[in-house]
């Protein structure tokens, strides 16, 4: 899958990971779609370090639970971060 695939990928495993993640977001819709791409390109090297398999095609159902699961691990951590820059400032 070429750069342009895991773009779109990222944006819409991004959208999902912000629907199922409870909470307040604290980024707005630029931000969670970056997030989504990293994570995207996350659950890739996740995917081919725990099962030893490259990714698959656009369409290929692990490829999007390995995308969708690592925008939640980046959202979960951009969160995790955020929340605690919130809490000394204030």
């Amino acid at each position: 899958m070429g750069i342009l695939g895991w773009i779109v990928l990222g944006l819409i495993a991004g959208a999902i990971a912000k629907a199922v993640m409870p909470g307040k977001d604290p980024g707005g819709i630029v931000i969670t779609m970056l997030l989504g791409i990293v994570g995207a390109i996350l659950g890739g090297f996740i995917g081919r370090a725990l099962f030893g398999s490259d990714i698959g095609s656009f369409f290929d159902l692990s490829t999007w639970l390995l995308a969708i699961l690592g925008s939640i691990v980046v959202l979960a951590v951009y969160h995790l971060v955020t929340s605690r820059g919130h809490r000394a400032h204030g």
